[in-house]
């Protein structure tokens, strides 16, 4: 008898990550992805599992939040962190790729599977009688963002995001930039251009008069508090970006031997560093006045951009009002939502939800009941607050130890997160066990 299939509408880390895990299930799928037959904003290739906004997944160390996510992720058999470590570049404590080899392995993993099958087309409906996994993302199409509207009968939100700029190695001046990892890891994974207080200060009243790129929608709707626009940034006070993505704390520059006033972090985006992004520099200037005003800083003054900042539109939908805890839609249980369509905001967070959907609708297609994750842990932190949140002012969600609940009073910090990380990977051990036992 042939055996159901999954419909997985979407090929980002959610999507890839969810056809992986069905795969390894013996489910076989179906994975949709429009690439690269029909672009999107942001996008550059046709890879599955593309990243588009930093070649960073942030941290490691699982006393971080971001880490003790991935650490989680990599018991549960995460396809996106095994390319991760196959393309992985100097980062100090952070999980730094060459975005091409992450991709591509992501790619021809799957493609190389017996179970799935891949199809480059739109998908613009959601299947009645299947189980589907839409995993489309901040970019999701207008098409299927109708249809989901149409189902769940609330309307998308959407924020604006931005990514940063890449600057071509050679085109840098070295004599004023140092390598240095604030934390004393990897002294080679960011290259620092140091600012006075004189050169930072004209630097932020440029990025306060700089003429934007003026987007055709409504400029009243809130940016995501973690990826707001250099610019905007610097409109929120002078010292602004100098507590945010150009603090010097952990830097000296070797030539006075003194932390600088401000430092711009450029971190390499391949193995060969042949090019640069700079470091928290999302951004809607307008082209012309990218290449002036980041030109000002140190080192910079002939930068040769191979991509510029630009604002792109993200949809997320009102989560708390229409998903389960195990990502299914309380009006279509048949339906999975994964990603950062769920409203969590970052790479591992987005590549978290895949996962859990994947597993999830192959318990589904197996007769088991779906699960959810213990709430101690970080995913289960995190689905917690995504399906628990107050509807009417739900925001986006990175990965943080502030989402964690029942946390001894008095702990210090050190001993706080020691608590946190040793409690959330107990508790999914045993949760393992207890799924695995009933033979998922």
């Amino acid at each position: 008898m042939k055996k159901p299939r999954v419909i997985v509408i979407g090929g980002g880390l959610a999507g890839s990550e969810a056809a992986w895990q069905l795969a390894r299930r013996g489910v076989p799928v179906d994975l949709y992805e429009m690439r690269p037959r029909r672009m999107t904003e942001a996008h550059q290739t046709g890879y599955l599992g593309e990243l588009v906004c930093s070649n960073s997944l942030k941290a490691v160390d699982p006393t971080n939040a971001h880490g003790l996510l991935k650490a989680e992720m990599q018991k549960l058999g995460s396809l996106i962190l095994e390319a991760a470590e196959k393309a992985r570049l100097p980062g100090g404590k952070a999980l730094v790729v060459d975005r091409e080899i992450f991709a591509r392995h992501i790619t021809e993993t799957l493609e190389q599977h017996p179970l799935v099958r891949i199809h480059r087309e739109e998908m613009t409906e959601i299947p009645e009688n299947e189980i589907v996994i839409v995993a489309t993302g901040p970019l999701t199409s207008p098409a299927l963002a109708e249809k989901l509207k149409e189902i769940t009968g609330e309307e998308t939100l959407a924020f604006y995001d931005a990514i940063s700029p890449i600057v071509d190695a050679d085109t840098l001046d070295y004599s004023k930039l140092f390598f240095q990892d604030r934390h004393g890891l990897d002294e080679e994974s960011y290259l620092n251009a140091p600012m006075t207080r004189e050169e930072y200060e004209r630097f932020v009243d440029a990025l306060v008069h700089a003429e934007k790129h003026q987007p055709h929608f409504d400029e009243k709707i809130p940016y995501f508090e973690g990826c707001l626009p250099i610019e905007e940034m610097a409109r929120r006070g002078l010292d602004t970006l100098r507590y945010g993505p150009l603090k010097p704390i952990g830097l000296k520059d070797p030539r006075t031997g003194k932390q600088p006033y401000a430092v711009v972090q450029l971190r390499p985006e391949n193995r060969d560093r042949t090019a640069y992004s700079l470091v928290g520099f999302q951004t809607q200037l307008r082209i012309p006045e990218q290449k002036r005003v980041f030109r000002m800083i140190p080192g910079l003054e002939h930068a040769e951009f191979l991509r510029y900042g630009a604002v792109h539109r993200n949809t997320y939908l009102k989560a708390p009002a229409i998903l389960k805890p195990t990502l299914q839609l309380k009006m279509r249980e048949n339906v999975f939502i994964a990603g950062q369509l769920v409203g969590t905001e970052g790479y591992t967070e987005a590549a978290m939800g895949g996962l859990l959907a994947g597993i999830n609708a192959a318990r589904l297609v197996q007769g088991k009941p779906p699960v959810v994750p213990p709430l101690h842990t970080m995913m289960g932190a995190l689905i917690h607050y995504i399906t628990t949140a107050p509807p009417k002012h739900f925001q986006p969600m990175n990965a943080n130890f502030g989402l964690i609940l029942d946390i001894p009073r008095g702990l210090k910090k050190a001993a706080k997160r020691k608590f946190i990380v040793e409690r959330a990977l107990e508790e999914l051990d045993r949760w393992l066990q207890e799924i695995s036992s009933n033979g998922s």
